[in-house]
């Protein structure tokens, strides 16, 4: 079992929580280093809950069905120092239910999933953060709190939902900030979703591009003068669309020039490329993970993103994936091996073809 320590930490406030710290892993150099596992859309309601129940009512176990989801990605993100994804559905049983396209929910002890899938964090800062209001949202907070699970990007105002989850490990403080935008030809949601001054919400701001680039570049660049590593986690894009916008990228390379080791990305429901900018990988979307959103989807490709932070570097791979297998194994990622892997590559290699510079792993795959 992974040992965790968060700091919860406004960039201005001088307090902060910690729980235990591990011991200092180095690479082949002898440096100190920390090993990351970032995987994409995490829904553990709606069609994975209903699976659930339904496996209940045939006489499974709770306890079987908490390990169930997360069996086969959990080696890979076990393994590393910090596992994160991102989380698109409250935790709660309560609230009023926001008026929008798609409305997800979990019951709290679902959270037991993540914990079984070895996951330490969440970005929550997304389209689906408010879907049973402040109830839900804040209901969300206390179950990861209870289960030690980090998590960044709501809060009961924009400056709260701005602060970033500061994780110590191996002598390296790695900062992680969450973000929610998508322009106006992107799918729209109401901009009840985001977080204001004296409002309760999501990171971000509704469509204004000149207000989301200032903001995280001010987020940005304070956080990276504060941990060895800054990694920003967006929630952006358009829905289905394996094209990167060119906001994406704007953003993207923003934060690299302002700071940031690595930039992450998820909300497409599709893998997008992997970029390289000045060293810095860059993950437009990770597509779908433990994911109840959708029964049968036509394309079941994932990855997982594998970074490794040193103070002077960050290096990257990516794991590739299948997240669900309908009917015999649904919402249940498992990690792809052989000539599934070799095609899985080069899908995601094709990808990032346009690019100038990628993972050198992508690189003729």
């Amino acid at each position: 079992m992974k040992r965790r320590a968060f700091l919860f930490r406004s960039l201005a406030a001088l307090g902060h929580l910690g729980i235990g710290v591990s011991a200092t892993a180095q690479n082949k150099s002898g440096a100190p280093s920390v090993s990351i596992a970032a995987a994409g859309d995490t829904v553990l309601g709606f069609n994975l809950q209903d699976h659930f129940d339904e496996q209940l009512s045939l006489g499974r176990t709770r306890a079987e069905l908490f390990d169930l989801y997360g069996r086969g990605i959990r080696d890979v993100l076990g393994a590393a120092d910090i596992a994160i994804v991102n989380l698109e559905c409250p935790f709660t049983e309560r609230g009023e239910k926001l008026a929008k396209n798609f409305n997800f929910r979990a019951r709290p002890e679902m959270v037991e999933v993540l914990k079984r899938a070895s996951i330490d964090a969440v970005t929550v800062a997304n389209n689906h953060a408010m879907d049973y209001g402040v109830d839900g949202m804040t209901d969300t907070r206390t179950t990861l709190d209870n289960a030690g699970i980090g998590h960044f990007g709501t809060g009961e105002d924009l400056a709260s939902a701005r602060r970033p989850l500061i994780v110590e490990r191996n002598g390296l403080r790695i900062g992680f900030l969450g973000y929610y935008f998508q322009t106006q030809e992107d799918m729209r949601e109401p901009p009840q979703i985001y977080a204001l001054p004296g409002k309760p919400g999501a990171s971000g701001c509704y469509t204004d591009l000149q207000w989301i680039k200032a903001m995280v570049s001010e987020d940005v660049a304070a956080l990276a003068a504060d941990v060895d590593a800054a990694i920003p986690f967006f929630h952006w894009g358009k829905e289905s669309q394996y094209q990167v916008q060119d906001y994406q990228i704007e953003i993207a390379q923003l934060c690299i020039r302002r700071g940031a080791r690595a930039v992450l990305g998820a909300h497409p429901h599709r893998l997008q490329g992997v970029q390289v900018f000045d060293g810095a990988p860059i993950f437009y979307s990770l597509g779908n993970f433990i994911y109840g959103g959708v029964k049968n989807p036509g394309d079941t490709l994932t990855m997982i993103a594998q970074l490794t932070v040193e103070r002077e570097r960050v290096t990257a791979s990516v794991v590739p994936a299948q997240f669900t297998n309908w009917p015999d194994a649904p919402f249940q990622p498992f990690v792809l091996q052989g000539e599934a892997r070799t095609r899985g590559l080069a899908r995601i290699a094709e990808l990032s073809a346009g690019f100038r510079h990628t993972l050198p792993m992508l690189r003729g795959a």
